[in-house]
């Protein structure tokens, strides 16, 4: 079963254009998460941004343990140079080159889903 999760990063006003063009051209990690044994043990499913006057919130739906998904992003290339570009456009700074790091700023960051509500037979999307 998946779990949606989302990221809180508070941006300097001003930079909201910046930010988005960011998120926009950000690269696509490696969607299979693997466990120190190279077994796959979850999934990046879906990702969403939203920018708004000093704030954007990123959105993801995952299977697996947070923790995990939070130290298999810490490793991609892709979400290394995204996080490394949007560190000068944020208010407070953070660590997401290690596993431990990337770990803290998903819990510090981290905002709990407490409703996904769907229209009786829509689908997922």
């Amino acid at each position: 079963m998946s779990t949606w999760h989302a990221l809180y990063y508070p941006i300097k006003e001003g930079s909201e254009e910046i930010v988005k063009e960011l998120f926009r051209n950000s690269g696509r990690p490696n969607f299979e998460i693997t466990g120190p044994d190279g077994q796959v043990v979850g999934k990046l499913l879906a990702t969403m941004a939203f920018v708004g006057t000093g704030v954007a919130i990123r959105v993801i739906e995952v299977e697996g343990p947070l923790p995990v998904v939070a130290a298999h992003m810490s490793r991609q290339p892709e979400v290394r140079e995204f996080e490394r570009q949007l560190e000068e456009h944020l208010t407070e700074g953070r660590d997401m080159v290690t596993p431990e790091g990337a770990r803290a700023f998903f819990q510090k960051a981290g905002m709990e889903n407490v409703l996904n509500r769907r229209a009786p037979g829509a689908a997922a999307a």
